[in-house]
């Protein structure tokens, strides 16, 4: 064998091995959030047909951490281990019937809101102000298909399916999408420092 045929068999293997490498650590990052995401989600407090929960908070800081399409791999995974019956959605809850349920709309929701705020997050390096305007045009969507949904699976007038179902939220995710871009950019940093 040649010098050259020796010396490409040799390249071949170690870009196998990083690729290898790469998608375990990979594997290894969205299951963390994955996990994040079904002990934050479940800690809710009722206000009425719609409770403020934690899971917003979770995909905003998993957008900074994993990026756009792993994080909504990430919340995927979460959606269908709540699916599947393990009580990981808001107040302890899991099941299908959750998401045929009042909030199911929201929870679907947050599949685009991932995807429209994690990809101004990606393209403008985690800048404060463009981030924090994604997050607000994701957020109103998910707000739009789970708003639909409550006014349909309560029977309430869509004024009434606001009142029940975003209004009273507006300042807590307004908080939260501001800690995510706040801290979400550090904790990148870091990650990029340790090599993930």
């Amino acid at each position: 064998m040649s010098e050259t045929k020796k010396m490409n068999s040799v390249n071949e293997t170690m870009s196998e091995t990083g690729k290898q490498k790469m998608a375990t650590k990979t594997i290894a990052l969205i299951a963390v959030m994955t996990a994040v995401t079904c002990v934050l989600a479940p800690l809710s407090i009722p206000i009425g047909p719609v409770p403020i929960s934690l899971t917003n908070l979770a995909i905003y800081f998993g957008l900074y951490i994993l990026g756009m399409k792993k994080e909504t791999i990430s919340y995927v995974v979460y959606m269908l281990i709540g699916l599947v019956g393990v009580p990981v959605f808001s107040g302890f809850t899991g099941g299908p019937a959750k998401l045929i349920g009042p909030t199911g709309g929201y929870i679907i929701g947050f599949v685009p809101m991932a995807i429209i705020a994690g990809i101004v997050i990606e393209k403008t390096k985690g800048k404060f102000v463009p981030s924090i305007l994604a997050m607000i045009a994701g957020t109103v969507v998910c707000y739009a298909l789970g708003t639909v949904w409550l006014a349909y699976q309560a029977q309430l007038d869509f004024v009434k399916a606001l009142w029940a179902g975003v209004i009273p939220f507006i300042p807590g995710d307004l908080i939260k999408m501001v800690l995510a871009a706040f801290f979400g950019p550090k904790i990148m940093r870091q990650l990029n420092k340790a090599g993930l």
